[in-house]
């Protein structure tokens, strides 16, 4: 099910659902992780002040992933200049 969020505190309930739902306790979850609990639960709060790099070894070891909806005429300007830069 695709979920469009539009603010930080929307995705912490989904990721403590997701932890949940896999029957994992916040404490291990972060150790396998590799991030302390307590920034694991301001993730799960929707702290809007988290380490994106973190943040996505979060999401990614509890398998959700995030999509970004891109118009296709911005991706057709950043080719461009990717091959302009090329060239």
């Amino acid at each position: 099910m695709r979920i469009r969020l539009s603010k930080a505190e929307e995705l912490g309930p989904l990721v403590k659902a997701m932890r949940r739902h896999q029957g994992l306790r916040q404490d291990a979850t972060a150790e396998g992780v590799g991030v302390s609990e307590n920034f694991l639960a301001k993730v799960e709060r929707g702290s809007g002040t988290v380490q994106w790099g973190k943040l996505f070894n979060v999401l990614s070891e509890l398998g959700l992933h995030v999509e970004i909806d891109v118009p296709q005429k911005v991706m057709d300007a950043i080719d461009e200049r990717a091959r302009a830069r090329v060239r």
